[in-house]
């Protein structure tokens, strides 16, 4: 029904519709039963927020943000692979998308989406936009699969010529050496 649900989101105007009603809208969302499909969530995920996510040049309203959060409360795993990953491959700096991943990783998601969230990162090439959406991770303490963790490890060494002179990289290493130092060797 993937075809029919984006017709549907299309017809109503819902990646355009004001914010607060966006907020009501995710409130009858959450109250369906059954809760909807992955992939349906998915599309929602996209037609809903991806627009409004990727354009955003300040930080969002509050009503943009209850919306985030309420969906992620329910849909956290296609939000996160809809959203949250066309975010973190989107080029350049995009501060206030970054700065959102950051506060929907310290504040809604389950821990394994922030597991998710950080796998993700460490299928792209690290960079400074980057940085603060694993320190986010890293500030949640989860505990990490040992694979994961691996990989953040190597990633992070790997990397460290070409942030020599990055604080945001020595914040995140100094991170990782104080909360995994039993881990790190």
């Amino acid at each position: 029904c993937c075809p029919q649900l984006e017709g549907l989101c299309s017809f109503l105007q819902l990646s355009t519709c004001p914010e607060h009603l966006l907020v009501r809208f995710c409130g009858w969302l959450l109250a369906l039963t059954p809760e909807l499909s992955y992939t349906s969530a998915a599309v929602l995920a996209e037609q809903l927020f991806l627009r409004r996510v990727l354009s955003l040049t300040q930080t969002p309203s509050r009503h943009l943000m209850a919306a985030l959060a309420s969906f992620c409360s329910k849909y956290s795993q296609p939000f996160c692979q809809v959203l949250v990953a066309a975010v973190l491959r989107e080029p350049g700096e995009g501060t206030e998308q970054t700065k959102l991943v950051c506060e929907l990783v310290e504040e809604c998601l389950e821990p394994d989406c922030v597991r998710l969230v950080l796998s993700q990162v460490l299928e792209l090439p690290l960079s400074e936009k980057l940085l603060p959406v694993v320190q986010a991770v890293l500030g949640r303490q989860e505990v990490l699969p040992p694979e994961l963790f691996d990989l953040l490890v190597l990633t992070l060494c790997r990397q460290a010529p070409a942030f020599a002179t990055s604080l945001n990289y020595a914040k995140l290493v100094t991170a990782m050496l104080t909360m995994y130092q039993s881990q790190v060797s």
